[in-house]
């Protein structure tokens, strides 16, 4: 089965004088069947207000919040690393137990 990956924003931090985002605290889900692992990271910018590409807060998506944490986070690294969780989880190499 493959894995679908769901990308969140958890909260956005913003400075109050003028509604730029400051940080973003962002999740990314991967489930295969019954497994599931995910990463939870923070990204931070310093806005600029006067910048023609400001965004105004009350007018964010959260694909807008998205693009912005792929510019600064690997998405492709992200993914890889909860896909070795779940294989991880899928395929073990250790287990407990007693022989009796």
């Amino acid at each position: 089965m493959a894995i679908t990956y769901t990308w969140t924003i958890a909260e956005l931090e913003r400075n109050t004088a003028d509604g730029g985002v400051t940080v973003a605290h962002w999740r990314c889900e991967g489930v295969d069947g019954e497994a599931t692992a995910s990463s939870y990271g923070t990204t931070s910018w310093t806005p600029d207000a006067s910048a023609s590409d400001f965004i105004a807060f009350a007018d964010l998506t959260q694909a807008n919040v998205l693009a912005w944490v792929w510019n600064t986070v690997v998405k492709a690294d992200v993914e890889t690393a909860i896909a070795d969780k779940i294989n991880a989880e899928l395929n073990p190499t250790t287990t407990v137990g007693l022989p009796w």
